[in-house]
């Protein structure tokens, strides 16, 4: 799994910390930081709590560019 710079990104543009951001989506600051880093898979439900809170779209955070080569 790659790390996630969009979501690290989104976050720091917001001001937020990542306990602000777990905070916020009801999460641990550790899970928060498990997305980034690539190592953690997030619940459809916690990526659009994430993405509600940062006013982007699952497709700005989480859709990878190369996913669709197969499609």
């Amino acid at each position: 799994m790659a790390k996630n710079m969009r979501l690290k990104s989104e976050r720091a543009k917001w001001g937020m910390s990542q306990q602000d951001l777990a905070d916020a989506v009801d999460v641990t600051r550790q899970t928060i930081s498990a997305i980034e880093r690539g190592d953690y898979n997030p619940t459809i439900n916690l990526c659009i709590r994430i993405c509600r809170t940062l006013d982007v779209t699952l497709n700005d955070l989480f859709w990878e560019e190369n996913d669709d080569e197969g499609i």
